[in-house]
């Protein structure tokens, strides 16, 4: 009798355990997969007062006017020229030429090199690759790397040094190259959500 027990019993209990852990598992992944649906959707509606384009004009600056750092000398740098304009680039930077100084600045949209700045990383968001170096996006086109604007939803987690925090009908943002970013909460650590573009008026 004792072995007939063991023999239908033991593995009896064993499968209703099997199916427990299996269950458990289950609505594990549903309730995480939960999270991820709402973190998405709490960030679209936390998100809703900017829209894709953001006219200049309605956008403040918490520091009116922005410091212009110029040098004389830009050592070892190399010459890029797209669409008539002269970039200078050297120490993971770009530069303009003006009155004999030169000032560092962000290339523009469409602006092509073969080679990525040093210290790229790579984005990947709606299964497309961004190479994100000094805030500036990045997609590869041709064999070329051609200056983009992100989409919307686009998650960094560190900005450039010398961002600008700016006001939108109350709200903070932050601002970089005209791309509008939100501090927002991903996987537990500190990042930051493209929201907006401004459209310089």
């Amino acid at each position: 009798m004792k072995t007939y027990i063991k023999a239908t019993v033991v593995p009896f209990l064993f499968m209703i355990a099997l199916t427990t852990q299996v269950s458990a598992q289950n609505r594990s992944t549903a309730t995480k997969s939960n999270k991820k649906e709402t973190v998405s959707r709490t960030a679209a509606t936390k998100n809703s007062t900017v829209t894709k384009r953001v006219s200049s004009t309605k956008v403040t600056y918490k520091t009116p006017k922005k410091k212009v750092v110029s040098v004389r000398n830009v050592p070892n740098k190399t010459v890029i020229s797209n669409n008539g304009q002269n970039y200078y680039y050297a120490n993971n930077k770009y530069y303009t030429q003006s009155r004999g100084r030169y000032i560092e600045i962000a290339p523009k949209v469409g602006f092509k090199v073969r080679v990525l700045p040093q210290n790229y990383k790579m984005v990947r968001f709606n299964n497309r690759n961004y190479y994100n170096s000094q805030g500036i996006f990045y997609i590869n086109v041709n064999n070329q790397y051609e200056v983009v604007e992100p989409e919307i939803g686009t998650i960094v987690y560190e900005l450039p040094n010398d961002y600008e925090k700016v006001s939108i009908d109350g709200q903070t943002y932050y601002e970089y190259a005209n791309i509008l970013y939100e501090k927002v909460q991903e996987n537990g650590v500190r990042a930051y959500e493209v929201v907006g573009i401004i459209d310089m008026e």
